[in-house]
């Protein structure tokens, strides 16, 4: 009779997966073994497993390379990385080994673009997209990097008074890109994107304000769905409207020559994940093909910004089951020693669900439960996993420990839960580990941040001079 959490597993799921294997009982990573992670380090622990950053980025290349081989694409293709998923020099440091370029949405990120040419890890020649609504503090860093040489800069346009902004400070010729405000899926509580100039508006912006400024040279044209790239009748419908109006605005605008079909990709969040990235590559092209043919325009070049598909498999997050209560007949809840809100606030400000695994205890019998985290708020708990409307989990014993990992969680945790800072009920940062491989393939680990000290935010508090 198969009644082990490891015969639950091998019944609903494919197993093992690519990254995800046993290993003497207990899971690995990437081939990291985590249980040694925890014997060494404790829990709660974060980490980042780097060399799984450039392998997406290469992966993506590949993917855009096999499309433009194979449908003739005259036009070339760029790889840009979202820097709000993850600011940390070590993403940076790691991204930029690929080729790539950047993209921007705030006017701090301008100054992290001038500390990474400090530190000779970028250089004037990779492209830069500068996105988000413009205050005139991020309007000037943009100018100021163009004044230094950074020709590669594209501000993308949101709105009329951002534009008028760098009309007033420009000095000289700058490349510009307008973003299109997309109609947004039926979920939204808004019909259409806040961000952008709408489908119908965007050849008489042009016209009104650009067209005439010798100043401005119009370079790109920039998409982007919040639902991301996914083979759906939403997605495929707002494409097609997109590149009408590139093609329409491609035939009174000769500078135009580029499209940047934004973010992303979607990342692996449960265990049942399929996604053909080759046929989406492949028809996206296909696609864009043919509307310009049919117009008789060139293809563009094409621009991407991958944020949580650069970055979001390359985190994980790991947890002890501190005890188990039975608040009714029906519910357990097995409370984790950190806090849902505080470490992966995307678990409740958004629902956002990860790969969630126990890391020991697979050849015990499994129950079903609830996961609690430490804060004293109603919110702070994770009750379903991405393929099923449950968590199923080794059944606990308290003589027993217990250890839980949460996986792909590379991108925006750390920001959104305000590494560094003060969290909900002062529940401490966890310590974060980084992992990489030496040349012979042997793991190095390397701890980037320690468990956050009282001190330490009670000086944030004030109550140190």
């Amino acid at each position: 009779m198969k009644t082990k959490y490891i015969d639950f597993v091998e019944q609903q799921f494919n197993w093992p997966q690519e990254e995800f294997r046993m290993e003497n009982e207990e899971l690995e990573f990437h081939g990291i073994p985590l249980m040694d992670l925890v014997r060494k380090y404790g829990t709660p622990l974060k980490f980042t497993y780097l060399p799984k950053i450039s392998e997406n980025i290469q992966r993506a290349k590949k993917w855009f390379n096999n499309a433009t081989n194979e449908l003739n694409y005259e036009g070339e293709y760029h790889y840009c990385y979202c820097t709000k998923s993850s600011h940390f020099r070590h993403v940076l440091e790691e991204v930029l080994k690929n080729n790539v370029h950047l993209e921007t949405s705030s006017a701090y990120d301008i100054d992290l673009i001038r500390r990474l040419a400090t530190m000779k890890k970028l250089n004037k020649n990779q492209w830069i997209i500068c996105n988000g609504f413009k205050k005139e503090e991020y309007v000037q860093r943009i100018l100021d990097l163009r004044e230094d040489g950074y020709e590669n800069i594209v501000p993308i346009i949101d709105n009329s008074y951002e534009l008028e902004k760098f009309k007033e400070k420009c000095n000289e010729t700058m490349k510009i890109g307008i973003r299109i405000a997309s109609e947004e899926e039926p979920k939204f509580e808004f019909y259409t994107s806040r961000l952008g100039i709408g489908y119908k508006n965007v050849k008489r912006f042009y016209q009104k304000y650009i067209a005439e400024d010798q100043r401005l040279e119009l370079k790109m044209l920039h998409f982007f769905i919040n639902s991301g790239i996914k083979d759906t009748a939403y997605y495929w419908n707002e494409l097609q409207k997109c590149l009408k109006v590139y093609c329409e605005l491609k035939q009174v605008c000769p500078t135009l020559d580029s499209l940047n079909i934004g973010g992303g990709f979607p990342i692996k969040t449960s265990l049942a994940f399929e996604f053909d990235y080759q046929y989406m590559v492949t028809e996206i092209l296909t696609q864009i093909k043919a509307a310009c043919e049919y117009a008789e325009v060139p293809v563009p070049h094409i621009y991407t910004e991958f944020g949580s598909f650069t970055v979001g498999e390359s985190g994980g997050a790991l947890f002890k089951i501190l005890h188990q209560k039975d608040q009714n007949d029906r519910e357990k809840w097995n409370m984790i020693d950190s806090s849902f809100m505080t470490t992966l606030p995307d678990t409740w400000a958004i629902n956002r669900r990860f790969i969630m695994l126990p890391l020991n205890n697979w050849k015990e019998s499994f129950e079903r439960v609830f996961l609690g985290g430490l804060t004293c708020d109603s919110d702070d708990y994770y009750n379903s996993e991405q393929h099923i409307n449950a968590i199923y989990m080794p059944k606990f014993y308290p003589d027993q420990d217990q250890y839980i990992g949460f996986f792909n969680t590379g991108a925006y945790q750390e920001t959104l839960g305000g590494f560094g800072g003060i969290h909900h009920c002062l529940v401490p940062s966890p310590r974060h580990i980084l992992i990489e491989k030496d040349p012979k393939g042997k793991l190095k680990y390397r701890e980037f941040s320690h468990e956050q000290r009282p001190k330490e935010v009670l000086e944030i508090l004030g109550y140190y001079d």
